[in-house]
């Protein structure tokens, strides 16, 4: 066992070589602590939290707590957190509901100042998620996302690879792979390029992935169209990734904050609710305008 310091740790948790240990630290039973893992002062590790080694947690943070749920089970799960994450002051992840399920959380991620993970959340790795933001239950978030500051997310909700959400954004719907949730508005502007080209997607991965996102919100096409085009002439390179993302949505996903120029939409004549006027989205932004 490494250094510890006028902390509480129960004689039957489970600490790796190496591990350091801050003081006031509360460790409870039914914990592991995998080696060279660092806990600053005032971390609690709940029963039912599993940490694999190189972990490093700061001060406050709060690991395994009760699901946050007006029916508290008598029997929840784990919370099992992965390799070399990096977990900041006053984080707080919390365990699954369910006796036989966990809430994960993968390696090297980056979870910052008061982020707030919650029960059966599934979180992948290379993830960071910035200061105060709060993933509700059941979320997935997949890896190399980036979530930024005050970001909400409703449960159920998931989070594609390498997607960029914006600051204060709302999301109540999937963000698909590889996209940026604008914060204002917490509607889809575009591709991740900064993150893509960071990443060392070359010049065609990208040319592939702007297709796909053609396809995606520029076209206009039915849903159906639009998941047969992407499982068939994007089978294979990074745009694979799409096809399964959205075909296996249940909430919907999120809407770009520019339409597709082709679309058109239902409009209510006010003389009777028995005729309806169908025109094209940009001629509708084009009659708000004139209309100031």
């Amino acid at each position: 066992m490494g250094t510890v310091h006028l902390s509480v740790i129960s004689p039957e948790a489970q600490i790796g070589q190496g591990v350091e240990i801050g003081p006031f630290c509360v460790i409870e039973s039914d914990v592991v602590i995998g080696d060279r893992c660092r806990l600053a002062a005032g971390v609690v590790i709940h029963s039912g939290t599993r940490l694999g080694p190189d972990n490093r947690i700061f001060e406050g943070a709060v690991l395994g707590g009760l699901p946050q749920h007006v029916r508290i089970p008598d029997k929840p799960g784990l919370v099992i957190i992965g390799a070399g994450n990096v977990i900041r002051e006053h984080v707080t992840v919390h365990r699954s509901l369910y006796s036989t399920e966990a809430t994960r959380i993968g390696d090297n991620n980056l979870l910052m100042v008061n982020v707030h993970v919650a029960h059966d959340c599934q979180l992948g790795s290379h993830i960071v998620v910035a200061n105060n933001t709060m993933l509700a239950g059941h979320i997935e978030v997949a890896d190399r996302a980036y979530l930024s500051g005050a970001v909400a997310v409703h449960q159920f909700c998931r989070i594609g690879a390498y997607a960029m959400v914006g600051g204060q954004a709302h999301i109540n719907q999937d963000v698909p792979p590889y996209v940026t949730v604008d914060g204002l508005s917490s509607r889809i502007v575009g591709l991740n390029f900064v993150g893509l080209r960071r990443a060392g997607f070359s010049s065609e991965d990208i040319l592939q992935l702007k297709r796909a996102y053609r396809v995606i919100y520029r076209s206009g096409l039915r849903w159906e169209e639009i998941l047969e085009i992407l499982r068939t002439e994007f089978a294979e390179g990074p745009a694979a990734l799409f096809y399964p993302f959205l075909a296996s949505s249940k909430r919907g996903i999120v809407s770009a904050r520019r339409p597709p120029s082709g679309g058109t939409l239902k409009l209510l004549r006010p003389e009777t609710e028995e005729h309806l006027e169908s025109i094209p989205i940009a001629q509708l932004q084009r009659r708000q305008a004139a209309a100031g």
